[in-house]
């Protein structure tokens, strides 16, 4: 794997820090610049609804410039408005940095995704993707943590000003290694790119990805009062349990990134079966302490699994429309990002309880399975059915210009 793979998976990383430290840092951010704890909150809303409009939106903008100018430009401004958020005293002006940095990590991980893909060859897509996807929940687990405890000792401000310079290499690995064009490539048109985005087997996989993402940040973002209120841990236990499940995400991405390329059903349907009764599973037993330890960590490796391959198989389906698709990809993640925790949310404010997310989450990947099967017998009524190794040939033959056979 090249090298420059591994420092766009840096530049993720110092995204995906950005994109979730905030939930340590509100309280001293609200008082440092004189807004309330609720209002401070809207950077992370903020953050959230850029990433979902920036990724189609910034993809269409580049979609005529070389990578190399696309990701130094997202870079360099991701970087740049974090400097600016470290030096404002004005809220408002936060505000503008959080949903400007947020266009730009869109906009980089669309093309990132795309050019991860491409430099490491037509049969790799899923290990390229995991790299990149590794350094999301490398952030849960490292970064997030690192940011709380840089602004618990040198404050908010610390934490901004990091995530500015461990963005600084890949600026450096992007201008040496990637190329400006792919070579003898055609600039892709966005009207014929839109056209392959329309295939219905790449709208189900996108929609499968959403539904995943949202069953695992349904679930993810109410783990802190899950584990104190039903548990019965003390709040002490919270960072670990974050931790817990940023490992596991890791190894379950490393796992799908090895065999989303050959035989991704060999994953996803026993994988996903066994998220939708471990999310059952775990809301059974939240208050057995031993069972939460494992399940959390299981839950966090299945997610991430199930997850990021769904998201490799989507580039594949892609493989007409190489910068869009990426950028599809994003936008599907974050709408279950958002999407999941909103669900979540309602079911605790209709008083069913710290529990009732992990429902919510087991429904949402039902919702999937009952997606794809609907999908699946639709596509055998219009033509026979073909095996994983006839897709991966299909698409391969695609990439190369050749005829299906």
């Amino acid at each position: 794997m090249p090298i420059v793979i591994y420092m766009l998976g840096l530049a993720v990383f110092a995204q995906g820090t950005s994109e979730f430290m905030l939930s340590g840092l509100i309280p001293e951010i609200a008082g440092d610049l004189g807004v309330s704890v609720p209002a401070a909150g809207t950077l992370t809303s903020a953050f959230a609804v850029g990433m979902i409009v920036g990724a189609p939106l910034t993809a269409v903008l580049s979609l005529r410039w070389p990578r190399r100018r696309a990701l130094l430009v997202f870079l360099v401004a991701f970087t740049l408005v974090h400097v600016a958020g470290a030096v404002t005293t004005d809220f408002g002006v936060l505000l503008a940095t959080r949903v400007v940095a947020a266009l730009a990590n869109a906009g980089f991980l669309a093309v990132g995704l795309a050019t991860a893909a491409g430099l490491a060859g037509p049969a790799a897509k899923g290990r390229a993707t995991a790299v990149l996807l590794g350094g999301v929940t490398l952030a849960c687990v490292a970064g997030v943590p690192a940011g709380a405890v840089l602004g618990q000792m040198w404050g908010w401000r610390s934490a901004f000003w990091a995530v500015a310079a461990v963005s600084a290499p890949a600026v450096l690995a992007i201008l040496r290694s990637v190329p400006a064009a792919p070579p003898d490539a055609a600039v892709p048109g966005a009207r014929r790119e839109l056209r392959a985005l329309r295939r219905p087997r790449l709208l189900v996989t996108l929609s499968l990805g959403a539904l995943v993402n949202g069953a695992t940040f349904c679930a993810f973002t109410y783990l802190a009062p899950l584990v104190t209120d039903v548990g019965g841990f003390g709040p002490g236990w919270v960072p670990v349990f974050l931790a817990l499940f940023g490992l596991g995400s890791f190894a379950g991405v490393t796992v799908g990134g090895r065999v989303s390329d050959e035989r991704p059903m060999r994953l996803l349907v026993p994988g996903g079966l066994a998220l939708a009764v471990g999310w059952l599973l775990l809301m059974a037993t939240a208050d057995a302490p031993a069972w939460v330890f494992v399940l959390v960590f299981v839950q966090g490796a299945l997610s991430f699994a199930v997850g990021s391959t769904l998201i490799t198989r989507a580039l594949y389906e892609a493989v007409e429309a190489p910068s869009l698709g990426g950028s599809f990809a994003t936008a599907a993640l974050n709408v279950g990002a958002a999407v999941g925790p909103v669900l979540g949310g309602a079911a605790i404010g209709a008083g069913l309880g710290y529990r009732s997310p992990l429902w919510v989450s087991a429904l949402l990947v039902a919702l999937a399975f009952v997606t794809a099967g609907a999908a699946l017998a639709v596509r055998r009524r219009r033509s026979p059915a073909r095996d994983d190794s006839g897709d991966l040939r299909d698409l391969r033959a695609r990439q190369g210009g050749e005829s299906p056979s």
